[in-house]
């Protein structure tokens, strides 16, 4: 092991000044551009009324072009291929965004890494995930309660549309080491200036970490796409978005590491050699959605519009019991004895109709909504349906570019509700939540080979209150922050494996920072801390590392007569030990255990991002400490080990015509 380690690193080496040499020789045998440096900050706005002039925002920051150069010959890029949120046209303040060629971050490239790294995994890309720290659903009503796949999931509500002037494709693949691929591919093309479409496909192959028995043995295997595409009359007034979504994702579950006290053989830390409990289980998810939003504007100031939703979720668990599996499971058989099928089909349809406009430089909103469902289960005697009837409303008052406040709020007849407030200002950020949400469709009733209940929990309350300041010092932004949270009722897995209420209340303490400090003119420095206390009657029930750390310290500046932009450095993460919730692949749930204790272990990445032109490259050496540690390696879930020394290798490029 540490013999490959010294050869991986050695590899790396070799390869970063193979290729910054190879790179320096190719500039020196072309002319090198004159038109100055690409913007850097790829999320600047772009206004509507200068695009609707003909301009947009040339890759000088010293400089604006129209979209003729000089020759009297188009010119496509980042900001001629322009996209928009369905959220901003629902709230009056259209805007348009260029294509992202930033490299910072770029080399966390899979979702969990994107993230800051806070969500828990099984340790490979696909794997089940849960958040770290609580997070308030979106949803007060009935959820399906199967959210171990969400993260890998695009939702069409958040779903980016175009504003393009000729076609566009973003073709992205990232090669993880240890077979850990992804493929992301993005088209969108106008048919006419009023009417865009296009399509988007992705797919996750992750290679087993532990005990593969052959090159293509994959814990995951994802397959997603979906169409999309937004049209606008021609005098202005009507607008429609529309797309389709549909994700397929597959895993072939190892119940983890054996442990060395059920096994003596067995040891942790030894990767495509661990032994682990399963061969023969395996979890699919499969969602589809169809959605749209359309809105007609009747006077100034006044528009109505509808939303439809239409989504299904197809969850099923299989697992060969007449194998060596049966060992890892419950001795319970109440459905079948040699085989274990837990299937669960929640769909759900929603319709929302509302008004919207402004009145006295305030935009207002005011809708109606109904949800209709059900979960169906081959072993429920009836489908557990719900009806749901909502109303609820928002006000968004913009007072300056620097200052706003906004207030929105939702009620679900009878019963759950959500009232939520933003104060935004120059130097002080504070947000407001108070929700009272219903507990999921399968926390209240579930059957499958193993497990069975029917309960009737009450909905879970939540008062959440969070505040930044914004502190500028010179080349420093710092962000010192502060989360308080009460929740009661709260639903979670006990260590039986079991959904239980508590019934008390938890509260949680959480000072942060975030800070982004420039180090002289050519390195960055980024971190972000966050510390957790949590107490109360309920305070078990929620397991959350008391430190939470992500820094980041890198070179950053262009090069070779800024043809060439660079970002390399280190990235580490860390967190305290805590006793980390584990996971049970039959009903895809994280629960508590209280023997296995997830150890604090930081975990540095060394990275190179470059860009050249529109193409953005990553290599990025995963776990460069391993083996200078005392300890073998790290854990993310009791018996999951995080990934080993792996090298990543990614590439981003766009194509405008």
């Amino acid at each position: 092991m540490e013999k490959t380690t010294k050869v991986n690193k050695s590899i790396l080496a070799v390869f970063i000044f193979f290729f910054l040499g190879l790179i320096q020789h190719s500039f020196a045998q072309r002319p090198i551009p004159q038109n100055g440096r690409q913007v850097q900050n790829p999320n600047q706005r772009v206004q509507q009324e200068a695009l609707q002039q003909g301009e947009v925002e040339g890759e000088e920051q010293t400089g604006r072009r129209t979209l003729l150069d000089d020759s009297t010959r188009m010119v496509f890029g980042p900001t001629t291929a322009l996209f928009f949120y369905e959220k901003d046209i629902k709230r009056n303040s259209l805007t348009l965004y260029p294509q992202d060629t930033s490299l910072t971050n770029f080399h966390n490239y899979d979702p969990r890494a994107k993230g800051g790294w806070k969500y828990q995994d099984l340790g490979n890309i696909g794997s089940a995930a849960q958040p770290i720290f609580y997070e308030i659903p979106d949803q007060i009503g009935t959820r399906s309660g199967f959210h171990a796949y969400d993260i890998y999931y695009h939702n069409p509500e958040t779903r980016k549309y175009f504003d393009t002037k000729s076609p566009f494709t973003n073709m992205s693949a990232f090669f993880g080491g240890g077979n850990r691929n992804m493929l992301d591919l993005e088209f969108a093309r106008n048919v006419n200036p009023r009417w865009n479409i296009g399509f988007e496909f992705h797919t996750i192959r992750s290679r087993k970490t532990l005990n593969p028995i052959a090159r293509d043995d994959n814990m995951v295997e994802q397959t997603s796409y979906s169409l999309h595409t937004n049209y606008r009359s021609e005098n202005g007034r009507y607008w429609l978005l529309g797309n389709f979504s549909r994700m397929r994702h597959v895993v072939n579950e190892i119940g983890g590491i054996i442990p060395p006290e059920e096994d003596s053989t067995s040891v942790y830390f030894t990767y495509e050699d661990a032994k682990v409990w399963l061969r023969n289980s395996q979890a699919r998810d499969l969602r589809q959605d169809y959605h749209f939003y359309h809105e007609y504007k009747v006077r100034d100031g006044l528009q109505i519009y509808h939303v439809f939703d239409r989504k299904s979720q197809d969850i099923r668990f299989d697992a060969l019991l007449n194998s060596t599996d049966s060992l890892f499971y419950p001795s319970t058989r109440l459905l079948e004895p040699d085989t274990t099928r837990n299937i669960h089909d929640f769909s759900e349809w929603k319709n929302e109709f509302g008004l919207k406009g402004t009145f006295g430089g305030f935009f207002y909103n005011a809708y109606a909504k109904l949800r209709n469902g059900r979960m169906q289960n081959p072993a429920f005697e009836s489908d557990n349906t719900f009806n749901e009837v909502f109303i609820g409303g928002q006000l968004i008052g913009k007072l300056s570019e620097k200052w706003s406040l906004s207030a929105d709020g939702e009620y679900l007849l009878p019963g759950a509700f959500r009232i939520h407030g933003v104060f935004q200002s120059p130097w002080l950020d504070v947000e407001y939540t108070k929700a009272l949400y219903k507990p999921s469709s399968m926390q209240q009733r579930y059957a499958g080979n193993h497990f069975n209940w029917d309960n009737d929990f009450d909905n879970v309350g939540v008062d959440q209150v969070t505040g930044t300041l914004k502190l500028d010092i010179g080349k420093a932004k710092i962000r010192p922050g502060l989360t308080i949270n009460r929740v009661n009722n709260y639903i979670y897995f006990d260590e039986n494996r079991l959904p239980v209420q508590a019934d008390a209340e938890a509260f949680m303490l959480m000072p942060s920072v975030k800070s982004a400090i420039r180090v002289g003119k050519k390195f960055q420095w980024d971190a972000e801390v966050i510390f957790t206390s949590v107490s109360g009657g309920a305070a078990d029930a929620f397991r959350i590392p008391e430190l939470f750390a992500n820094t980041r310290f890198y070179f950053d500046s262009p090069a070779f007569d800024e043809n060439v932009f660079l970002q390399f450095g280190l990235d580490i993460r860390y967190h305290s030990s805590y006793f980390a919730d584990a996971y049970w692949p039959s009903h895809q749930q994280f629960y508590l255990q209280n023997t296995f204790d997830v150890y604090a272990y930081p975990v540095v990445d060394v990275f190179l991002n470059f860009r050249i032109n529109r193409t953005r490259v990553l290599l990025k050496y995963n776990h460069l400490n391993s083996g200078m540690m005392s300890r073998d390696g790290y854990f993310v879930t009791p018996d999951y080990t995080g990934i080993r020394s792996f090298i990543d290798l990614g590439i981003t490029w766009y194509l405008f015509d």
